[in-house]
């Protein structure tokens, strides 16, 4: 059997949503619930105010507390990486010092999004953040979101940069993972429905959305994969498909529906969200609710 590849964040992770009181304050105690919920079904990782906890609506003092809370919420019980990705490199560099002195174990730092740098400019953010601090980074290609891809060289240099240890693929472009993975990075799907097919390419997990709901089943069929079982880690996957496209699949979809569904889950009381995002409808949401149903996810009414 081959040996499971090295996960310096863990194997299952899911970008946690962060919730809001109904006046739009951020709500600790609420957030504190999901993370704790995350790590009582499966998950030894979450990712905080990355693109599914709405950083761009967050504030530096409320990253912090925000951060605070999931630490004290998860104790030693499970990794905490910080989102610090942001269109300033000096705003990236506030918030990894100050997750830093929080004391997470890791930082997700995605590529500047909007004003669309040159890939110089790209690699200059990337060093700039690592350098100012010492916490291990895991580097996040999402073109869909930033309007920019990391280009194979700027992975090729980035990764001599000794706190740079990992990748966060939204691409999709499996033949370039395995590179990736031949350069040293640890590779972590970010796209839920390419988890499975991630593994087989030689990942080290993933930073799921649909963990929010499926956490013990992401956990199960990474365990049946790295046991060998391909085909019981194919049936979980399976099953889990009606939720992917449910979570995954809606027009409005990320922290809307991973919000929806910890509320039917009955983690969270509401499914608030900040401008301009805008919460699921009842029939969203009842479309939700049936993939989830399919899933084997929620009780059965």
């Amino acid at each position: 059997m081959t040996p499971a590849p090295v996960a310096p964040f863990g194997r299952v992770l899911t970008a946690m949503a962060t919730a809001f009181h109904d006046d739009g304050s951020v709500d600790l105690d609420g957030t504190a619930r999901i993370a704790a919920h995350l790590v009582d079904h499966g998950h030894d990782g979450v990712v905080v105010s990355g693109t599914t906890g709405e950083s761009p609506t967050t504030t530096v003092a409320e990253d912090g507390e925000i951060l605070a809370a999931v630490k004290d919420a998860v104790g030693d019980r499970a990794v905490v990486v910080a989102g610090v990705g942001t269109n300033a490199t000096a705003h990236s560099v506030e918030l990894a010092c100050q997750a830093e002195k929080v004391g997470v174990d890791g930082l997700l730092l995605v590529t500047p999004y909007y004003n669309k740098p040159s890939q110089a400019g790209v690699l200059h953010h990337f060093r700039t953040v690592a350098e100012s601090c010492n916490v291990p980074v895991m580097l996040y290609d999402v073109p869909g979101r930033t309007g920019t891809q990391i280009s194979v060289k700027t992975f090729e240099q980035a990764i001599a940069y000794d706190s740079v240890v990992a990748v966060k693929d939204a691409v999709g472009d499996f033949a370039r993972g395995v590179r990736l993975t031949e350069m040293g990075y640890a590779v972590y799907s970010g796209d839920d429905v390419a988890n499975l097919a991630w593994l087989a390419h030689g990942a080290a997990g993933m930073v799921s959305v649909v963990g929010h709901v499926a956490g013990d089943e992401l956990r199960a069929m990474v365990d049946a994969f790295h046991a060998g079982d391909t085909a019981e880690a194919l049936l979980v996957y399976a099953r889990m498909l009606p939720a992917i496209d449910a979570v995954m699949g809606a027009e409005n979809y990320g922290a809307t529906t991973a919000k929806a569904a910890l509320q039917l889950l009955g983690v969270l009381e509401n499914r608030n969200v900040r401008a301009p995002l805008v919460p699921l409808d009842d029939d969203e949401v009842a479309v939700l609710r049936t993939g989830l149903l399919a899933a084997g996810l929620l009780p059965q009414a």
